[in-house]
């Protein structure tokens, strides 16, 4: 995600451009419904508390399983400052996430700090190696930490081989440039490779945030396919302010669904119950879509929505980033700073200020 909290509402698209969904089809459904909650290690350890809508505290994770949650998406970097969201952050939390019966997919994002459209910064242990070198350390980072899991019970049930790499990862080796996805293609094959020598039934996810353009993402599949990466399922990012209607994300699964002949999912979506700010940090997302006014409620219809619009076009799954992220003082957006920065993404969470979850908002196959 990342570009969010950086670019935040300049991105923003006027309300008439956005419109309302199509409704769900009775004919498909969402088996993997999910939540990211990689923010929440730290929360907990800060004393956060999570309420439940009958305002009784409760584990986050409890609460989201109640709501319909199944899946839990937890990034991994690889050496970040915080501490937070490193390998053994993410095995230690995959112990809690198996505990309560939920799946697991591992989102890496092959840094030491954030992955997203405009910024796939190597990991600093990797700097200065050749594309060679980047497709080993791939290889077995991916491999290490797939490994671990698995040896202590929490085999991951899926993983994304990099984060939103519209125009690739790992920059500048790993980078699309020119329309050339060989070195990028290499990557991604060592990504693919380790997993399933790991555990074959690991689903592989490559995940662009390209659902708001059916061209970009063709531009971008077809690259990989015509160099022959293999992947399972293609995931895509919607966030509708800054990427367009719900309808023409519905018609971007579709596609993506039709030329591939792979199952997709969104793999991140949200949406704000208030433009107002809990802390000193600026909301990555100010602006609502039209239909869906800045509360529990438009929060919730947004969600359903865009579920709906997932499942009628032939998606798998939907996963809501980050909702359990509000503004708990020390549990920044900086890796570097994690203490002294604030959090972005607090009127975005489906937790209030003070740790009440939204009544409204629910998870449907």
């Amino acid at each position: 995600m990342r570009a969010a909290l950086l670019l935040a509402a300049a991105l923003a698209l006027p309300a008439s451009l956005l419109t309302t969904p199509t409704s769900a089809s009775a004919a498909g459904s969402l088996t993997m419904l999910g939540a990211d909650v990689s923010t929440a290690q730290r929360a907990l350890d800060l004393g956060a508390k999570y309420y439940d809508a009958s305002g009784t505290a409760r584990d986050p994770l409890d609460i989201l399983k109640g709501l319909g949650v199944n899946y839990v998406r937890l990034r991994v970097w690889n050496n970040p400052a915080s501490g937070y969201n490193n390998k053994a952050k993410v095995l230690s939390y995959a112990k809690q996430v198996k505990a309560k019966g939920l799946k697991l997919l591992v989102d890496f994002h092959y840094s030491d700090t954030w992955a997203d459209p405009g910024n796939q910064n190597k990991p600093a242990a990797w700097a200065g190696h050749t594309i060679g070198q980047l497709q080993t350390d791939v290889y077995n980072y991916t491999y290490d930490v797939c490994n671990s899991l698995k040896s202590q019970g929490t085999t991951p049930d899926s993983v994304q081989i990099g984060n939103e790499i519209n125009v690739g990862m790992l920059w500048n080796e790993g980078k699309v440039v020119n329309n050339d996805f060989t070195n990028l293609s290499l990557l991604l094959k060592s990504g693919y490779n380790a997993t399933k020598a790991c555990n074959s039934g690991t689903r592989v996810i490559i995940h662009t945030a390209d659902a708001d353009s059916d061209a970009n993402a063709r531009w971008f599949y077809d690259g990989i396919k015509a160099k022959g990466v293999n992947w399972d399922i293609t995931g895509l990012s919607y966030y509708c302010p800054w990427h367009g209607t719900i309808a023409n994300m519905g018609s971007v699964v579709a596609d993506m669904k039709s030329r591939y002949g792979k199952d997709v999912v969104i793999a991140e979506t949200a949406y704000p119950f208030t433009s107002a700010n809990a802390d000193g940090t600026a909301n990555s997302i100010t602006s609502g879509c039209s239909g869906y006014p800045l509360s529990w409620q438009g929060q919730a219809d947004n969600f359903t929505a865009v579920q709906n619009a997932a499942r009628s076009n032939g998606a798998i799954g939907v996963f809501y980033w980050e909702p359990t992220w509000y503004a708990v003082t020390g549990n920044g957006w900086d890796p570097t700073n994690i203490s002294g920065s604030g959090d972005g993404w607090d009127n975005m969470a489906v937790f209030n200020w003070t740790g009440q979850v939204n009544p409204n908002i629910k998870w449907t196959p």
